[in-house]
């Protein structure tokens, strides 16, 4: 099939080029086209190109273990003077070892790019299956996969509810190695068939723009309904946020006896997108409840603490002994500044990162810089990410100065009080100016205790959060003197790490027509004192009513709290 993406568009379309993929775009706009996500598709590439070189080397790994046991077995018997096992017969010209294409499930298409970028990029695939619901998306498909000469056998357009296709192929030998779900609002609905139809330690692509729902308190009880978990009103919003979604694809896999790793979580502008490979093993199932937990964040100062639902202890003889967590870890009222406590959760509570996945991706992206448009921030973001300590949630320089109302802390010397503690620091990459730390809270208001005493407060009444923090002596003075470490590399490299935004009101783009088009779950929208369903229109759009992210998207690579 002839490639035509160099001639001219047919009439009444016109021509959007992404990656090394043209599409045909109508003028009518019946199909859903929304540019800001090219850097989606670019970091959704590059991870299953890294998580496809992993999967090759694994199954040559499994391969050359089964031939090595089939020698040690064939000298055994004729050691023992026994005939030679038959050696199995393959089609003739067939190659066992070879390097097998992988397959890849795109159950929420709209104009058939991103299964068209995967098909032209991903240099390994044997088969991609692109779906959606409408019959004018479908439409665009197969007239994109034909403009860009893309075969049938490589690319199939379907039309069909996303749901049922997942359930069609939950088949150990219907599976795909590769899932992606990208849909206009919240993934639950897919969830519980996408872990079952993707293929053991295959990867699973999830995106989720309902941060309204996510990283808001506006929407807590349509956040538990689709999650299971409560957010937060809190700085740390958006980890909540992407903790909640890992916890739903967790607890969802362990119903069939399968559990997930997670190889990249990624909080990005109005939308997160995490990347998990799914395997199945009943035993690690087990570890379930010790990696949930819940989190008591303080109503007045932010303190948090976390509580583990269950837990799993090393017996005598090395088996595991599994049963609950004592708690709750704080009091009625926080010890800080004498405020209550909110909780949040239940949520997944361990890594969200593999750092070698993380420092494979970087060294892809490095050397496939003529691939991906967006390289300059893939680069800065995941290198962040492989930065970040695995202790959860994160404080902001500007946040702890707010809690005490001093002069702003700047970040280096935070980050430098604690490594002279011997704490372990870091940013995060949900927000600028963040601190990442598995320091207690008393440390940190001991630091900001000490920041004071430097730069004096006046008219801070006793009553009040920051009198109450203030009244109390620093237990230990912190040395504000630069530290070796407090410049993490990615700072050092002047990388881009938090993007500034690229156009003018950035935000996710109108929903594509169709009477048929699967919506998100708005069951729990309730009419406004006018009459108008906005809880419906906030939540679909992913706005965030609440908890904005901090500064995180107001600029290219400046930390605000370092002057």
């Amino acid at each position: 099939m002839a490639d035509q993406t160099d001639g001219p568009a047919p009439a009444g379309f016109k021509k959007v080029t992404e990656g090394k993929a043209t599409i045909l775009f109508p003028d009518t706009n019946e199909v859903f086209y929304n540019p800001i996500q090219e850097f989606n598709r670019d970091i959704s590439i590059a991870a299953i190109r890294t998580w496809d070189e992993i999967y090759q080397e694994e199954r040559s790994a499994r391969l050359a273990e089964k031939k090595s046991r089939r020698e040690a077995n064939a000298a055994k018997r004729v050691a023992e003077g026994l005939e030679p096992l038959p050696e199995r017969e393959f089609p003739e010209g067939s190659d066992p070892s070879a390097t097998r294409g992988i397959t890849i499930l795109e159950a929420l298409s709209a104009s058939g790019l991103r299964s068209i970028r995967y098909a032209k990029e991903i240099p390994n695939v044997r088969h991609i299956l692109t779906n959606d619901l409408e019959a004018d998306a479908v439409t665009s498909i197969k007239r994109n996969a034909e403009f860009n000469g893309i075969s049938p056998d490589l690319l199939k357009p379907n039309q069909g509810d996303a749901i049922d296709v997942l359930y069609q192929h939950r088949d150990p030998l219907k599976r795909y190695n590769v899932i992606d779900l990208d849909p206009y609002g919240t993934a639950s609905p897919f969830i519980d068939g996408a872990v079952q139809a993707v293929s053991d330690g295959g990867l699973l692509c999830v995106t989720c723009t309902d941060l309204a729902v996510l990283a808001g308190t506006n929407y807590t009880e349509t956040c538990y309904a689709k999650y299971g978990g409560h957010p937060v009103k809190a700085e740390f919003c958006h980890e909540v946020a992407l903790r909640l979604v890992l916890n739903t694809l967790s607890i969802s896999a362990a119903r069939y006896k399968r559990h997930i790793v997670p190889m990249v979580s990624l909080s990005i502008d109005y939308y997160l997108r995490v990347f998990v490979r799914v395997y199945t093993s009943a035993a690690q199932v087990k570890l379930l409840g010790s990696k949930t937990c819940v989190a008591y964040v303080c109503t007045g100062c932010q303190s948090t603490y976390t509580q583990a639902l269950g837990k799993a202890t090393e017996g005598a003889k090395g088996n595991l002994k599994f049963g609950v967590s004592t708690g709750p870890p704080v009091d009625g009222r926080c010890e800080h500044c004498n405020n209550r406590f909110h909780i949040a959760g239940p949520m997944w509570g361990k890594e969200l990162h593999s750092v070698p996945f993380i420092e494979r991706m970087l060294k892809h992206v490095k050397d496939a810089s003529h691939l991906y448009k967006t390289q300059p921030r893939i680069l800065g973001m995941l290198s962040v990410c492989k930065e970040e300590i695995e202790s959860p949630f994160y404080y902001t320089a500007n946040g702890l100065s707010g809690t005490v109302r001093c002069t702003s802390i700047p970040l280096l010397h935070i980050s430098s009080a604690l490594l002279h503690q011997d704490y372990k620091v870091s940013g995060s990459h949900a927000a600028q100016g963040s601190i990442k730390t598995n320091a207690p809270p008393s440390a940190l208001w001991d630091i900001m205790r000490s920041w004071v005493k430097l730069n004096p407060v006046k008219n801070i009444k006793p009553e009040t959060t920051a009198g109450r923090i203030l009244a109390v002596e620093p237990k230990t003075i912190a040395n504000f003197e630069m530290h070796p470490d407090a410049k993490s590399e990615s700072r050092k490299t002047n990388l881009v790490r938090y993007q500034v935004n690229p156009t003018k009101n950035w935000g996710p783009q109108a929903r594509a027509g169709g009477a048929n088009k699967r919506k998100a779950d708005d069951d729990s929208a309730k009419p406004s004192k006018n009459g108008k369903t906005d809880k419906i229109k906030a939540e679909d759009a992913g706005e965030e009513t609440s908890a904005p992210k901090a500064e995180a998207d107001t600029a290219m690579n400046i930390d605000s709290a370092t002057a």
